[in-house]
């Protein structure tokens, strides 16, 4: 009589990563999936868009006039624009038909020509919407495709590191490890469906749990905050700052490309700068410049300007405490864009990897059924 195998802590996270890896899998592959797609987003809208040509010529429009031009053509409420830095592409202004919408329009502007473009939807801007709320709610109510999504990535987080655990053989030693770098190519479909798990899950690890740690910020308030109050900072602050401004009527407002012009003096580097006027709320101006020198595309200095041209604060980067820095990373951190175009291939394939692991597990866990009843069948 055979003696029973003793029931060890490895066969129990083999169990774990097997279950758990089993009832999500269907969820896990179209996370993934749309996960993959989307790290492309903004240049998948752009190749679609409508081409909208800037020519550089020997004097640009003032911002104050290319506003007004805007108010007077289209009686835009004009919010904000965007400044390129190059010299042959348009001015993005973000306009409001009526001040009490929550978010504003993007319009093209000819810095030199004063043409005007609106960006129209393409086919290409719902297909992203559609693999947006697929990946985040999965089509369904928000109420309910959230938390779905939030507890499928949670179990993403338990199959990442027992998977990890599990990668490691039942005794370590280089000639046994080194096996689990390389995919056997020339062997049967079967192991090749193995290592394409075991190694491909083991390169991506490190990025899929980054994706989502991070994730879960959008899916659970009570996990965003609890991670803010760890790392001593709110994450997805988008709340303005509030100064004592005092109201002189005698003293000279400035225009907007004298603001402009303080902006770019302060914050004396190259890069895009994203502008907000003064509003009814902040009667302020409030710029983010993204230095085309940093190592990443995605942080910006900040700064606030009162309308006589008074700066009221200065936010730089790279002065930020770490856990702030952590914060203002986290959703270019999730999406891919924290080095740009380097860290979004990278995402993408570690994207991918993620977008077969349910598959090939499946494929593991099968083949392994069957053969245990065709033993079955043979000691019978």
């Amino acid at each position: 009589m055979r003696n029973k195998k003793k029931y060890t802590f490895r066969k129990f996270i083999n169990d774990v990563h097997l279950w758990l890896g089993l009832a999500s899998g269907i969820i896990l592959f179209i996370v993934c999936f749309t996960g993959t797609v989307l790290v492309f987003e903004l240049e998948i809208k752009e190749f679609f868009a409508e081409d909208f040509i800037v020519e550089a010529q020997v004097e640009k429009q003032t911002v104050t006039s290319l506003a007004e031009e805007l108010k007077a053509s289209n009686g835009f409420y004009v919010t904000g624009v965007t400044l390129p830095n190059n010299e042959n592409a348009a001015y993005t202004f973000l306009v409001k038909e009526d001040l009490k919408q929550p978010r504003g329009t993007k319009v093209l502007v000819n810095p030199y020509t004063k043409a005007i473009h609106k960006a129209e939807k393409t086919k290409a801007d719902a297909f992203m919407f559609t693999m947006f709320k697929l990946h985040r709610w999965l089509l369904l109510d928000t109420t309910i495709g959230r938390p779905i999504v939030g507890v499928a990535t949670i179990i993403f987080l338990i199959l990442a590191i027992s998977g990890i655990v599990l990668w490691f053989p039942k005794r370590v030693k280089w000639k046994t490890v080194k096996q689990g770098f390389k995919i056997k190519t020339k062997a049967n479909w079967k192991r090749v469906n193995h290592d394409l798990h075991n190694t491909l899950g083991f390169y991506a690890c490190i990025f899929l749990l980054v994706m989502a740690v991070t994730g879960l910020c959008w899916s659970f308030e009570s996990y965003r905050e609890g991670l803010g109050y760890i790392m001593g900072t709110k994450i997805f602050d988008r709340s303005s700052p509030e100064f004592l401004l005092e109201h002189n009527s005698d003293a000279t407002t400035i225009s907007y490309d004298e603001a402009i012009q303080l902006a770019n003096q302060t914050l004396n580097y190259p890069g895009e700068l994203a502008v907000t006027f003064p509003n009814q709320k902040n009667n302020y101006y409030s710029f983010r410049k993204y230095n085309d020198n940093n190592w990443s595309p995605s942080t910006s200095d900040k700064l606030f300007l009162d309308t006589t041209g008074t700066v009221l604060k200065v936010e730089y980067f790279d002065e930020k405490p770490l856990n702030q820095k952590l914060a203002a990373v986290i959703k270019p951190l999730h999406t891919g864009d924290i080095f740009g175009t380097f860290s979004k291939i990278v995402y993408f394939l570690a994207c991918l990897i993620a977008t077969s692991l349910p598959v090939t597990g499946t494929l593991i866990w099968w083949n392994k059924l069957k053969k245990k009843k065709k033993k079955e069948k043979t000691v019978k």
